[in-house]
């Protein structure tokens, strides 16, 4: 085999990567778009493979793309990311770029697993579920060695997880859900307006603050809390935290691992891993070439 090249479609750039069979990089590339110019992120993709074939020599023997939105049936396109990248939803990328083989077509957060399972944290795992914590909480879970899909691709939406059912609803309409509790999206209306970012609460939380040592713990608690749940129902080998939150390091896992012990059913002493992601940035674009390899064998 030649090269896979694997290719992530973010809100406002693309990531791609050029890997062998193994999943050795061979080039990386990391493009902007600008989101208002009407399919300005297709003209982007078709950009960066021209130039990944140019400077390869020869055309990628297989090709992933990962996107945000629900992938459709056919793993051909997007089939639903509304009032976002008009022009993406039903676009078959197949076509498009012109490839013999099928581009194959997954989620953004199911890749973002593919990549860790395939080269990073998860590395040989079989079960194994995925968060992102940044403005909201993104997910993805495998079992089995299988990603799950669902029935309209909207499995692994574990953000949406109820945990307040008094709660405010999320954007999927879900009462006092994970995604309320921790994202960052809310960080000023469940702060009293005191913090603006989750970052700032979690600098001050470092410095002593009790007011956000409160609030940061409260997260934590809400986050420790969905993991139980999750582990319960999937029985993941590691759970993976992602995302910009992710980044805050023990002061995030060093409180979340101290409520685990007493929340986290451990049978015969089994616990889950939980561990924080390795792939960065190209995470979902190593899923997506390794997303493209397993779909072709």
């Amino acid at each position: 085999m030649n090269y896979l090249l694997g290719i992530d479609l973010g809100g406002s750039s693309v990531k791609a990567v050029a890997t062998t069979r193994d999943g050795e990089p061979l080039l990386r590339c990391h493009e902007p778009f600008d989101p208002d110019r009407p399919m300005h992120f297709a003209e982007t993709i078709l950009g960066v493979l021209d130039r990944t074939v140019a400077a390869r020599g020869q055309a990628p023997d297989l090709i992933g793309l990962s996107a945000p939105g629900l992938a459709s049936p056919s793993a051909r396109a997007i089939a639903f990311l509304p009032n976002r990248l008009p022009g993406i939803e039903d676009l078959d990328w197949t076509n498009y770029l012109h490839t013999e083989k099928p581009v194959r077509v997954l989620n953004d957060a199911h890749s973002a697993l593919m990549g860790e399972v395939w080269q990073g944290a998860a590395k040989g795992a079989r079960n194994v579920i995925l968060l992102t914590l940044g403005t909201g909480v993104g997910g993805a879970a495998m079992v089995d060695g299988h990603l799950l899909r669902g029935a309209i691709g909207r499995a692994g939406h574990l953000g949406h997880l109820v945990l307040d059912q008094a709660g405010p609803p999320d954007i999927c309409n879900t009462p006092g859900s994970l995604e309320w509790a921790i994202g960052n999206y809310s960080i000023a209306a469940r702060t009293q307006g005191r913090f603006l970012t989750t970052h700032a609460l979690i600098d001050a939380f470092q410095a002593g603050d009790p007011f956000a040592r409160e609030y940061w713990l409260k997260s934590v608690q809400a986050l420790a809390c969905a993991i139980t749940s999750f582990i319960n129902i999937l029985d993941p080998e590691v759970v993976i935290l992602g995302g910009g939150i992710a980044r805050a390091g023990d002061a995030l896992f060093q409180p979340l691992e101290q409520r685990l012990e007493t929340l986290e059913w451990r049978p015969g002493g089994h616990r889950a891993r939980v561990v924080p992601a390795q792939m960065g940035e190209f995470a979902g674009a190593f899923g997506a070439a390794y997303n493209g390899l397993r779909s072709s064998s």
